[in-house]
């Protein structure tokens, strides 16, 4: 066991404190004042190991988090290294009562959000402890963003996201890992849509003849959607949740369908965007209507990820770990970063499994070495 993972064998009771407080702070997207909470708390912890905060608050949704440390060591114009997350999760109040944070047998530490990506804010605070404690040096200035929609599209954290991004070298992500502790190189795009269908309400049983069904509109832009799928070039578009209509015995004159479009390419992306946006009345005189977009670039597998990966691979070994690289079909905030050409090193979080699920957790005998890595990594990038 290397000094620094034993260092971190040694605040594993700490660190999953941590991370118990932060969980049983349920942060729900789109519930602004827990998340304007969380965020003031994870500043406190962040200033005490000396990191300059600032708080941009965004009404009705929530508070977004920067931090800055040892920009004071480095001639102004040097070039950052950014490390990126998120304090809002999907889980709705009231989980917590139900899934609450516990620590198995197993050695498995369960908690609503608590591999998306609590326990990765938690590493992050005790890997810049470190630094400043065992007295450590980094290559460059680090900047922090902690973000409060992430899970809903990063609306208003996109734009500091790539005004940081423009101004760093690399942007490493807090994200949890493939199950197995295997961080991503690359991501899909991601495009959210709703497609609105209306129609003309009619009485179900007097005169239906008179009605413009949308439901049955809707149902064919459904069907039309599915044929947008193209799973060999890794292009999915998926209807996944659908309303319409009032009571049983009127003619539906509206109903809605949310649409989740996933692509490897730019190109692709916008493809399938304007295939979309193109759609048309199949009932006549029904409307169809389109609202959404692409929202998340993808990250590509690009030389420069691969190098930030190659550097952590060669860090985990001199920990005395094996790291692996993948892919996967997710998007995050990293998809930003990345489509910039900024290097990015994404799922640094704590091995686990289940994010978004009622089974999620992390690997407690994970934590030491992994926040050993995300050390090295702010140190040497």
């Amino acid at each position: 066991m290397t000094r620094l993972v034993a260092h971190f064998e040694g605040r594993k009771d700490a660190i999953l404190g941590l991370i118990r407080a932060l969980v049983e702070r349920e942060t729900p997207s789109r519930q602004q004042p827990p998340l304007d909470e969380i965020a003031v708390f994870v500043a406190r912890e962040l200033e005490a190991v000396g990191g300059e905060t600032q708080l941009t608050l965004h009404p009705g949704v929530g508070t977004n988090l920067r931090a800055r440390f040892f920009a004071g060591q480095f001639p102004k114009e040097t070039r950052q290294l950014l490390i990126i997350g998120h304090l809002d999760t999907v889980w709705p109040f009231g989980t917590l009562s139900r899934l609450p944070f516990r620590v198995t047998e197993e050695g498995k530490a369960h908690g609503p959000g608590i591999f998306d990506m609590k326990s990765g804010i938690a590493m992050l605070v005790e890997a810049l402890r470190a630094i400043v404690d065992l007295g450590l040096t980094t290559e460059r200035p680090v900047t922090v963003l902690l973000t409060c929609d992430e899970e809903t599209g990063s609306r208003t954290s996109r734009a500091m996201i790539e005004d940081e991004a423009r101004r760093s070298v690399a942007a490493l992500v807090l994200e949890p890992p493939v199950p197995g502790g295997i961080v991503k190189i690359g991501r899909k795009g991601v495009g959210v849509y709703r497609v609105r269908a209306v129609g003309r309400a009619a009485h179900a049983g007097l005169d239906p003849e008179k009605g413009v069904n949308a439901v049955i509109e809707l149902a064919h832009q459904s069907l039309r959607l599915t044929q947008l799928n193209d799973f060999e070039r890794g292009t999915t578009v998926s209807v996944c949740v659908v309303s319409g209509g009032t009571t049983s015995n009127v003619i539906p004159a509206e109903a809605n369908a949310d649409v989740d479009v996933r692509f490897w390419e730019t190109a692709e992306g916008e493809r399938i965007d304007r295939a979309i946006r193109s759609l048309t009345p199949v009932l006549p005189e029904a409307q169809v209507e389109i609202s959404g977009g692409i929202n998340r670039p993808p990250m590509p597998r690009s030389a420069g990820n691969v190098r930030l990966f190659e550097r952590a691979a060669q860090l985990a070994a001199e920990l005395g770990f094996d790291l692996k690289d993948g892919v996967v079909g997710g998007g995050s905030d990293g998809n930003f970063t990345a489509a910039l050409g900024v290097p990015t090193l994404d799922g640094l979080g704590v091995d686990g499994s289940g994010a978004h699920a009622e089974h999620e957790h992390i690997i407690v005998a994970d934590l030491p070495r992994r926040t050993a890595l995300l050390t090295k990594l702010i140190e040497s990038t």
